[in-house]
């Protein structure tokens, strides 16, 4: 089974580019040269110096004692919640402004749910000195209020989306908008796994250092480069993408996704992808999407901003219908506790977003000597006000 996308964009039966004809010139002039533009050793260079003296790569692959220990199992910490901007987000956006100058892009849109692609959005166009626009829900504005101050300071401008929940699914349509009114100029660094082909390639490329790192990092600490299971949350996807991809054609190493089931996968608010979509298109791609039964996307909810999607990138939709990925629904309560006990445990304070990943060892048994790999993929600054509302504390 092949886990690349292919030249259409497709993997297997997920992705595509469903787009209005007034985008197509952006997206097939980035379609044409992606590949071209991340290939040349000039790029190359750039991007490698950037993530190692400006991002502080390689982000530490840290063995949690205590809560190996307290779980019965190996566990290590992929920590890209060290990295500048405090998440996994940043990676994909060094790399897109790099792409967006070869290609003469003087103005960047972004979308944010958490804020953290925002954030890093709005951190690497002050770097290269480019306009910045980033559209958020606004309802995410309010629970995410320090990371929307992080992005004024940074000198990006951001446009609440106030129709819909008013959260990622808007800011995404927001987003789409401002680039077919401004196709010349702008460039759109969409901060998922998903859209209209090339960017769920793309984006998980630019992610994939990752699990690059985890390979040889792995092979200093337990003598091979394989782990048993990876483990990832997953909205769009992207930092689940990049954790997955050296090991997608590794059948020895198991592959874990967790969704936000919010309050439960059947009750009506939640984000379970897997578990209440079917096919459908969304964002530029077709992926497996939550829909009513006339095909109205249905609204997601999660205590997770990041993770408060209806739909999923397609090569994560690949992975649910080929069986090569597990996949689990974590509610609001499952994952806040499992927030607080890594915090308490470690002395790390992880995302929410993340802290659904940690959740997994209610759901999944691992044996004594399994190695877990576990994506921790943005630090918790900017929930401290959910997870103090949460516990009362």
């Amino acid at each position: 089974m092949n886990y690349q996308v292919n030249e259409k964009g497709y993997y297997g039966d997920f992705g595509g580019a469903y787009i209005p004809e007034m985008l197509y010139p952006n997206v097939e002039e980035l379609r044409t040269t992606y590949l071209d533009i991340m290939n040349e050793p000039s790029f190359k260079k750039e991007f490698d110096q950037l993530l190692r003296d400006y991002v502080g790569r390689p982000s530490p692959l840290y063995f949690a004692k205590r809560l190996s220990e307290k779980h019965n199992t190996k566990v290590y910490l992929k920590r890209e919640d060290l990295n500048h901007t405090g998440a996994h987000k940043v990676n994909n956006t060094i790399g897109q402004i790099l792409v967006a100058k070869r290609l003469g892009k003087n103005r960047i849109i972004a979308e944010t749910g958490a804020g953290q692609h925002g954030v890093a959005t709005a951190t690497v166009c002050a770097l290269m000195g480019v306009k910045c626009i980033v559209y958020m829900g606004e309802i995410d504005i309010k629970r995410q209020a320090p990371n929307v101050a992080r992005m004024k300071m940074l000198g990006a401008e951001v446009r609440p989306a106030k129709s819909g929940s008013k959260t990622l699914k808007d800011a995404t349509n927001e987003a789409i908008r401002d680039w077919i009114n401004n196709p010349v100029d702008t460039h759109y660094i969409i901060g998922s796994a998903i859209g209209p082909h090339p960017y769920p390639d793309m984006v998980t490329r630019f992610q994939s250092i990752i699990s690059e790192e985890i390979k040889w990092q792995l092979k200093e600490k337990e003598g091979r480069e394989h782990p048993d299971y990876v483990v990832a949350c997953i909205g769009g996807g992207s930092n689940a993408a990049g954790t997955y991809y050296h090991f997608l054609e590794e059948p020895s190493v198991g592959i874990i996704a967790v969704e936000a089931a919010g309050k439960g996968i059947h009750s009506g608010e939640s984000a379970a992808t897997s578990q209440l979509g079917k096919e459908g298109i969304i964002h530029g791609c077709k992926t497996l999407l939550m829909q009513t039964p006339d095909g109205q996307i249905t609204e997601p909810y999660s205590i997770s901003a990041g993770l408060d999607y209806p739909g999923v990138g397609p090569l994560h939709s690949h992975l649910y219908k080929t069986a090569r990925g597990e996949f689990y629904s974590v509610t609001d309560d499952d994952a806040m506790a499992a927030g607080l006990e890594l915090s308490q445990l470690e002395g790390i304070i992880p995302a929410i977003e993340s802290s659904h990943a940690l959740a997994i060892f209610n759901d999944k048994k691992f044996r004594p000597e399994d190695v877990v790999v576990i994506s921790l993929s943005g630090r918790g600054d900017k929930d401290l006000d959910t997870y103090i509302d949460y516990f009362k504390l």
